[in-house]
């Protein structure tokens, strides 16, 4: 008898202990949870509670989350959006990337390289000190290419390790070089129509570049004596991009300058 007693003493004080473990599990999560509600709250911020899922925005003790929109072309040669995003967080200076749909791997890695090299030098951080994650996701297309998207990896990079938030009516094309300038790319009639149709207010582009110029092909036939001689005949013409495309276009010739117009 006394031995039952025992062992039934054993079992509850076992139970006991399972039911205290759980209660402090609970209390720890419950605190956790509230702490950065707290955080979120006191530094006026979008959160990780937020229903939102078209947040430009995220930042709290363990790093900051930016995502721009982005003015491709896709195979078919029409603009499209696409939503890159950086986020910076402390680390030991590694740099991933998580890319869907592309077949533009080595352009786009060597635009990471120039733009983390480049967001380095404009915010004076050191790179060793974080881990870059990179995301870019394409919008109803398979392909695009990646050297134009080098501008706007830059300014999402830099805003990304400043811990603030960019201006989300701002869109930007051009290929980023070492010394931060913006170098020029192809396309940007459609690139224009697609941050038009991204409802943004602001296109900016490469110098030289809010003025495209158009191809056209036709055949010209003309009679010499008996016989008909046809050729084909290219001739160009000048588009104002801002016009065609109905959005504000404003040439840039570098990073710092691009930036002014995010912030």
């Amino acid at each position: 008898m006394e031995h039952e007693n025992k062992e039934e003493r054993r079992k509850v004080v076992k139970y006991l202990i399972i039911i205290l473990a759980v209660l402090a599990v609970l209390n720890i999560t419950l605190l956790s949870l509230n702490n950065l509600k707290d955080l979120a709250s006191s530094q006026n911020i979008e959160s990780f509670f937020s229903k939102n899922t078209e947040t430009k925005f995220l930042s709290n003790i363990n790093g900051t989350l930016i995502e721009l929109e982005v003015p491709a072309v896709d195979t078919l040669g029409k603009g499209v959006s696409t939503i890159l995003s950086v986020e910076a967080t402390k680390g030991s200076g590694k740099t991933l990337v998580d890319i869907e749909n592309l077949l533009f791997w080595a352009d786009t890695q060597q635009s990471i390289r120039m733009a983390r090299y480049v967001a380095g030098n404009i915010t004076g951080k050191n790179l060793n000190n974080y881990d870059l994650i990179y995301s870019v996701k394409v919008q109803n297309a398979s392909l695009i290419g990646g050297p134009s998207a080098g501008a706007a990896i830059t300014i999402a990079t830099i805003f990304a390790l400043k811990e603030e938030k960019p201006k989300g009516n701002v869109m930007i094309t051009g290929t980023i070089n070492h010394d931060g300038s913006i170098g020029p790319v192809s396309e940007i009639l459609e690139k224009a129509k697609a941050a038009k149709q991204a409802n943004a207010d602001l296109f900016l582009v490469p110098i030289s570049q809010s003025y495209e110029v158009e191809y056209k092909s036709s055949e010209h036939c003309q009679e010499f004596g008996t016989t008909e001689i046809c050729s084909n005949e290219t001739t160009t013409n000048e588009v104002n991009v801002s016009e065609q495309a109905g959005i504000r276009v404003i040439e840039v010739k570098n990073i710092n300058e691009a930036l002014q117009y995010f912030k």
